[in-house]
């Protein structure tokens, strides 16, 4: 019998997925606008993800819709949990979708406001997304099948911390992806940039590790280790050193891939990097899809309904993601000034 509250959980974590992966480093390039020298060196940033960047986001729609379509009860838990760092989400998302488009065809002092507005789109939307992401994490109040906290319970030291790994963990993938698109004095400084937010993304990667094992007793658990005990369970705990094991060796690839002049490795060793992350949080949580309350089945909608859907994914996705693939394939290769996007 096939199990369809687990192939839908698969299908929505592979898209969050792949909407981290993909406008990780578009949103990577706006938080990185303002350290650019020239316009020019933008307007290049920006001609890189020109043709990828509105089709990045289909992902978060496949994400949101799904959860609402497959998982109702999920969805009806954890919307009213995050409201407000989502609409912050969405406004930073229209904001820099909005400065994108005006920008290239603003005057001067129009065209230093767009570029403002893009980066702060950019940023408004990641530290948005890492807010969530840590309420996430640090768990939801649920009585019954109705969420139970207060508006800002996502609003904490935790949250933040999270919020900012994010932030450096998008500036990364967007360095690196300017390192493999771009030539010349900007290439220079992509990597520079790549340096500098690659030790950020390590400092963030232990300060998160450490306080996502005490924020639940439940997450330290997974990993073997009991924080009010104090005391590890070996058998449980060595295992799982892969996934943070992949995190480390991401950072060895960026590097290794900055130390020698790579263009594509530097790229490769940041999505390893969120993997590792990625990965870590289905240790933490998984099968809760609102931790630590309900799990993939109970929140799932009945099986004939995600079975009519099913049907309809089997269809659409391939052609997704080969429509997807095809814009990478086009769009592949180096961007200069000359290659203008508009």
């Amino acid at each position: 019998m096939i199990d369809l509250p687990l192939i839908w959980a698969a299908l929505i974590a592979t898209a969050v997925l792949l909407y981290v992966l993909l406008d990780g480093f578009d949103l990577g390039v706006g938080i990185l606008f303002p350290f650019a020298r020239t316009p020019q060196d933008r307007d290049v940033m920006m001609n890189t993800i020109a043709p990828v960047w509105d089709g990045n986001e289909t992902w978060l729609v496949l994400g949101g819709g799904g959860l609402l379509a497959a998982f109702p009860i999920a969805y009806s838990v954890l919307m009213p949990a995050f409201y407000l760092p989502v609409a912050v989400m969405l406004s930073g998302l229209i904001l820099r979708g909005v400065a994108f488009e005006f920008r290239s065809r603003a005057r001067k002092r129009g065209r230093a406001f767009w570029t403002a507005m893009f980066a702060l789109g950019s940023i408004l939307a990641t530290f948005a997304q890492g807010l969530i992401l840590g309420g996430f994490i640090q768990g939801v109040r649920v009585e019954g099948t109705a969420f139970a906290g207060g508006l800002f319970d996502w609003f904490t030291p935790y949250c933040l911390i999270v919020a900012f790994g994010l932030i450096t963990g998008y500036a990364l993938l967007g360095a690196t992806w300017l390192i493999l698109k771009t030539e010349d004095d900007l290439h220079g400084d992509a990597r520079r940039w790549a340096v500098f937010t690659a030790v950020l993304v390590a400092v963030a990667l232990v300060a998160v590790s450490i306080s996502t094992l005490s924020v639940h007793h439940r997450v330290g658990l997974r990993w073997g280790i009991d924080t009010a005990e104090v005391l590890i369970n070996w058998s449980v705990l060595l295992p799982r050193l892969v996934v943070p094991g992949l995190g480390l060796a991401g950072l060895l690839v960026v590097t290794w891939g900055l130390a020698t002049g790579r263009h594509l490795a530097p790229f490769v060793g940041s999505i390893l990097v969120f993997l590792s992350g990625f990965a870590g949080l289905a240790v933490g949580f998984f099968p809760y899809v609102v931790p630590y309350a309900l799990d993939f089945r109970q929140a799932a909608a009945p099986d004939n309904a995600l079975a009519l859907m099913l049907f309809g994914t089997v269809f659409a996705l391939p052609l997704i993601l080969g429509y997807t693939a095809w814009v990478y394939w086009v769009f592949r290769g180096k961007v200069t000034p000359e290659a203008g996007y508009h």
